[in-house]
């Protein structure tokens, strides 16, 4: 078996939920995709992450970024990887909101002006957090290269993303995995 079946199998088993769900959107569904049933599942952390940095290719970034929470598993291990290919990327997290004490900054790591990152996400239903996440980038001085998701739920992420100008690729479309 390759590593996107397995990965697939993966996601089926243990991160799709059967029942009445309300999504971050407020759109109801009837079923959930709790990706960091696989992100927080050794082997399926390790096959995301080698997946989607094979699927970037010669694109050329300096740093993956993310919303937090979902994406923290998988820029965690896009680091390590991204590093023991030779490839050392710098990791940033994207907070919702900034914070009320300390730096007060809404993102963490080191971000600087020009800096190509690449935002990734477990799950992408309309992609309002990942436009957020990318705003931040943007905000900050950074250059977003492009967003990168696990699963693409099929409910407008990827219009909505192009739309405000971004590439964006996921590893699989949630109509493979129901």
């Amino acid at each position: 078996m390759d590593a996107r079946e397995e990965l697939k199998g993966i996601l089926i088993e243990r991160s799709i939920l059967k029942g009445d769900f309300t999504l971050v959107s407020g759109r109801k569904s009837s079923y959930y995709i709790n990706g960091k049933m696989t992100t927080l599942h050794a082997r399926g952390l390790y096959l995301a992450a080698s997946l989607l940095l094979d699927r970037l290719g010669p694109l050329e970034c300096d740093a993956f970024a993310g919303p937090v929470i979902g994406a923290d598993p998988i820029i965690g291990a896009l680091l390590a990887l991204s590093a023991e290919r030779g490839l050392p990327r710098g990791g940033l997290l994207i907070r919702k909101e900034a914070k009320g004490h300390g730096t007060g900054r809404l993102v963490e790591g080191d971000l600087r002006e020009g800096m190509r990152v690449v935002v990734v996400e477990d799950v992408a239903t309309t992609g309002g957090s990942l436009l957020r996440a990318a705003e931040a980038v943007a905000a900050g001085g950074g250059v977003v290269a492009g967003i990168h998701v696990l699963v693409d739920r099929e409910e407008g992420a990827a219009e909505n993303i192009a739309a405000a100008g971004y590439p964006f690729d996921s590893l699989f479309k949630v109509s493979e995995l129901l």
